[in-house]
């Protein structure tokens, strides 16, 4: 690897291109400051360039709108931004005391540093622990997205999908749409995590949704063949004789995401783990700041939820690094706004769990690592 010994300056360096970091980066420049934008991935969008629904929530955030659609607005107005600079491609590779991040991009060791930071890295999925879950024809849900609605390939002819949040009950339908037979949606809690209007559409598809049950094993020689469910009690273990045997060739994981929130460790904030967030992530207070006050965190990094939620994390972190450097005009009326549309998306049920893991993460219920 080529090595750079000079260090590039910017105001704010937003490190991932998904829909928090696109929004931050956006926000950041909208108050005058200058930005860097670093995405691993060739192109920009996150995770909506392989979301195919329409979105819920407000105008604003796209109602109605597809991900792909979505993804495509805000890359064309991040990469024709004058003051954005945009570098694919490129890997984070750690935050050093000096507040100096190293990052890599086609084999050249890049060093940037910020006066701010917004990290909006994301989050990874989850895998659950079953005998034979290294068979080939097992995949993340996310995988099984990329697979179809990225590169046009279905994973395979019969699906058993194991979760029954959103991402379980679109990717579901997705299937379906791509000719794919779903034998069954599986889901551990014993009630369906996901949107009603999901499951409703699943439902009308003739495809079972079993609440409180799990994979008991996979079976198969060289590729999966058979999944093997059952029922579990109330402490979570399954019962013997309740066993469901479907044949398949792809089990599909949706069984939920942890942040991703390396970078925050090394750069020494405060994190706790709080379930209800997806796991380890930082204390952050109602800007998104961390307790790094040069750093701010947005998206699924700072507590796993869905796009339109990443969204408005993403101008708020934006609109408030760029504040913190005197900069802003009309600012503090955009935070304001963003401030108020993110309570309402929070709001109701649906927005339950999140509110709970703030109160624990802001409040006395939880202990800092």
């Amino acid at each position: 690897m080529e090595r750079v010994i000079s260090v590039r300056h910017t105001d704010v360096l937003v490190i991932g291109g998904g829909p928090a970091g696109l929004n931050a980066a956006m926000a950041a420049v909208d108050c005058g400051a200058e930005v860097t934008l670093v995405d691993s991935a060739d192109r920009l969008g996150g995770q909506l360039v392989k979301q195919t629904h329409k979105f819920f929530g407000s105008k604003r955030e796209h109602a109605g709108t597809r991900g792909i659609e979505i993804a495509a607005t805000l890359a064309e107005k991040v990469g024709s931004h004058p003051r954005i600079r945009t570098m694919l491609r490129s890997e984070a590779l750690g935050y050093y005391p000096d507040g100096v991040v190293a990052l890599e991009q086609d084999e050249k060791w890049i060093k940037i540093k910020p006066k701010r930071l917004v990290v909006a890295t994301g989050a990874s999925e989850k895998f659950l622990a079953f005998p034979n879950n290294d068979l080939p024809g097992i995949y993340g849900a996310g995988a099984v997205q990329t697979l179809m609605n990225v590169y046009g390939v279905v994973p395979g002819k019969r699906v058993v999908m194991v979760g029954a949040g959103n991402i379980g009950l679109i990717v579901s339908y997705q299937l379906r749409q791509a000719g794919v037979e779903v034998a069954a949606v599986v889901e551990a809690m014993p009630q369906i995590g996901g949107y009603a209007v999901h499951a409703s559409k699943i439902r009308r598809l003739g495809i079972p949704i079993l609440v409180s049950h799990s994979v008991k094993e996979a079976i198969g020689r060289e590729q999966l063949e058979k999944v093997v469910v059952w029922k579990l009690d109330q402490n979570w273990q399954g019962i013997p004789g309740t066993e469901i045997e479907f044949e398949a060739d792809v089990l599909c994981l949706a069984v939920g995401l942890s942040p991703t929130v390396d970078l925050l460790w090394q750069a020494g904030c405060r994190m706790a783990y709080v379930p209800e967030l997806g796991g380890h992530v930082p204390w952050y207070d109602e800007n998104q700041r961390t307790s790094v006050e040069t750093i701010y965190v947005a998206g699924d990094a700072a507590g796993v939820e869905e796009a339109s939620s990443a969204m408005l994390t993403g101008r708020i972190a934006g609109l408030s690094a760029a504040m913190s450097l005197g900069l802003g005009g009309d600012g503090a009326a955009q935070l304001e706004v963003a401030r108020k549309e993110l309570a309402a998306l929070r709001a109701g049920p649906a927005g339950e769990k999140i509110r709970a893991g703030l109160a624990k993460l802001r409040g006395s219920g939880v202990v800092a690592c």
